[in-house]
């Protein structure tokens, strides 16, 4: 196996995912992705800022967002995040099981939060608000649908590593997977904290 030709020296106190140069160029090769990320985010927040008053004077965000559905959204995801934190802290204990039990609540979790979001879309979309109604709705579209794709390659991506843990148990490969999918998952979650901020709150403002 690819773990057992290094023979480096570390400190016990290491994380397992750090223990291999592998791992360690893998992890910090994901911290640029994420930077491509950002960068992707920030140009969809840009354009929905530029449009956020462009309705066209037909339906408003104030008339159709509802704040208990995406309360709900919203504690759905953080609560994931955390979870997802918990599940991180089990596998440092070298606990396979408590790892994907708290990786598979935090998939449920998830879950819930895309079904609520594929509720809310058909909702809009039958009240009229749709990606042709106006340049505002083109936005907030594009920008939400964005997040709401990447958490579903996200849950994909991550019942898929959960399998291997399950076939292998943790290993430094494993752990890296694991580990690395962990910081997919809570980047996803502080975008939706902007989205929640900047989208909700001030269309509920009437902004």
């Amino acid at each position: 196996m690819e773990y057992a030709n290094h023979n480096e020296n570390h400190s016990p106190d290491t994380p397992l995912e750090y223990q291999s140069e592998t791992g360690r160029l893998n992890i910090l090769g994901f911290w640029m992705f994420l930077g491509a990320e950002i960068a992707l985010f920030s140009t969809l927040f840009a354009t929905y800022f530029v449009l956020i008053h462009r309705t066209a004077g037909g339906i408003k965000p104030i008339e159709l967002f509802e704040a208990q559905g995406v309360l709900i959204m919203t504690m759905l995801l953080l609560t994931s995040s955390f979870t997802c934190g918990l599940a991180i802290h089990e596998m440092r204990r070298n606990n396979q099981r408590g790892l994907i039990i708290w990786m598979a609540i935090t998939l449920l979790l998830g879950a819930g939060f895309l079904g609520m979001e594929v509720y809310e879309f058909v909702h809009y979309i039958h009240e009229g608000a749709t990606l042709q109604t106006s340049a505002y709705w083109s936005a907030f579209f594009v920008l939400t649908g964005t997040h709401g794709l990447h958490v579903t390659l996200g849950i994909g991506w991550i019942i898929l590593i959960l399998i291997q843990v399950w076939q292998r148990g943790i290993t430094p490969d494993t752990a890296r997977k694991v580990f690395i999918s962990s910081l997919y998952w809570h980047f996803l979650d502080v975008v939706w904290i902007f989205v929640f901020t900047g989208v909700y709150l001030l269309g509920l403002a009437g902004v």
